[in-house]
């Protein structure tokens, strides 16, 4: 009788841990509901309480004082002080010193010479300014060309950059977009701005602009510009913002495109887990397999490139202000980025970011940080979304009806499987994997970005929205 007694207690207390288990479990995998967003809060300066928004739309151009450009010519003409590369050593310990003395040279000496022309570039693309919420905004506004309208379905597209991106990455893209081509029946009018704290568009004065903060301002900007209805597409901290903008104001938003598809729910990383050691039984293709499988190594290095996140997630002022004071030491930062996201085939060769993205390319998204002493205000966009009033939102939780589509290159960060995709965005479209291209796709790849995304837009059939 006594064992019987003692059997039956470790049977309850065994069935207790269990369901504890179980309740628990599904605690952490079922989807949230929506979460009630609020939609014009004022992140000017000042209180806000006497706040009468401007409305207008105003032109805007690029026409740096020549004296500024005289000044960064004088800043890296200055003797640098680094330390000599160890032996042996590429780019494994950082930007290689030898890299980024020539890269300097090249900047000064080569690149400021032709200014004119580089600005002259950056002008080539029609923006603007606008006011939302308090803050100027800065964005690439390009319409469709008439005889184009006459025989494409024009639909509005919002392009969201990342960091240490800008919206100098979308300039092979736009025009893409914007031109009549056989691929697809829709031309796209789009919208490209700056996000805030980022270019030329105004920083948040207050913590706490996260990136749903961040997806309403966006979703605004596109009501200011008339667009009650508009296609989403994104990398980096731009797919997480057009993720947030499809989850918050999903009525708004036709469909949403990207190159960057991440998840990081509970339930998302315990897939992740299964499919590195059964991946034929939710991967079609032994194709994809190098995208999921290997997700240990694929972890560790995910932690040997992440110091940066780490440091701007906590203390972004004090690394901005090292780099928004030294044009040397924020070209050493961004460009370490740059070289290591050409992929492991070339993230070690001197020449990889001359390869894949084009010096001129390169150095003109980092005008873009230097131009705006940008670093500070961009790198506390980490530790905005890093604290506790944005994680508690859990939004990767939260189901959204939106279509969407997923472009998975070879040489980004480990992405989501259909599988996983699905707990997020159950009206999943469309999903490609390449065998190529990496995490700056549309300044890499424009082409291979355009022909998928504009089958996406296809299989969504937006039937003159």
């Amino acid at each position: 009788m006594k064992c019987l007694t003692v059997f039956a207690v470790i049977v309850a207390i065994f069935g207790a841990i269990v369901g504890y288990g179980y309740l628990v479990f599904t605690d952490l995998t079922r989807p949230l509901p929506k979460p009630d967003y609020k939609d014009d809060t004022y992140w000017g300066r000042g209180d806000g309480k006497n706040y009468a928004p401007d409305e207008k739309i105003y032109d805007f151009v690029l026409d740096v004082p020549q004296a500024e450009i005289d000044d960064l010519r004088q800043q890296l003409n200055r003797t640098l002080k680094l330390a000599e590369p160890l032996d042996g050593i590429a780019f494994e310990y950082g930007f290689n010193a030898y890299a980024l003395q020539q890269f300097v040279d090249y900047w000064r000496d080569k690149y400021l010479t032709k200014w004119d022309e580089r600005q002259a570039y950056f002008n080539e693309l029609k923006q603007y300014k606008t006011e939302i919420q308090g803050l100027n905004i800065h964005f690439i506004h390009e319409r469709v060309e008439e005889e184009v309208a006459e025989k494409k379905q024009v639909v509005p597209l919002l392009l969201l950059h990342g960091w240490p991106g800008s919206v100098r990455e979308f300039y092979d893209f736009i025009p893409m977009l914007r031109k009549e081509t056989n691929i697809s029946d829709y031309a796209f009018e789009v919208v490209a701005p700056s996000l805030v704290g980022f270019g030329w568009s105004d920083a948040a004065t207050r913590p706490g602009f996260n990136a749903a903060e961040m997806a309403t301002v966006m979703r605004n900007l596109m009501l200011r510009l008339g667009h009650k209805k508009f296609l989403v597409q994104g990398g980096d901290w731009g797919s997480i913002i057009g993720s947030n903008l499809a989850t918050l104001y999903p009525d708004n938003v036709l469909g949403y495109h990207s190159n960057m598809c991440i998840l990081s729910t509970p339930l998302s990383i315990l897939k992740s887990i299964y499919i590195n050691y059964y991946p034929e039984k939710v991967l079609i293709t032994r194709m994809f397999y190098d995208h999921h499988v290997g997700i240990w190594d694929k972890y560790k290095q995910l932690i040997e490139e992440s110091g940066y996140y780490h440091i701007q997630a906590t203390k972004p002022d004090t690394i901005g202000a090292a780099l928004d004071s030294s044009p040397v030491a924020l070209a050493g930062y961004i460009l370490e980025k740059f070289q290591t996201c050409t992929g492991p085939a070339l993230n070690q060769d001197f020449g990889a970011m001359v390869t894949v993205y084009g010096l001129e390319a390169v150095l003109d998204n980092l005008m873009v940080y230097y131009l705006n002493s940008a670093a500070t205000t961009a790198g506390r966009f980490y530790a905005e979304n890093s604290a506790k009033a944005y994680r508690d939102l859990q939004l990767d939780r939260v189901q959204t009806p939106v279509p969407m589509g997923c472009a998975r290159f070879r040489n980004d960060l480990p992405p989501a499987s259909d599988w996983q995709l699905r707990d997020k965005f159950p009206n999943l479209k469309h999903s490609m994997y390449f065998q190529h291209g990496g995490h700056f796709a549309a300044m890499e790849m424009p082409s291979m970005l355009y022909n998928d995304f504009t089958t996406f837009v296809q299989k969504i059939g937006l039937n003159d929205e």
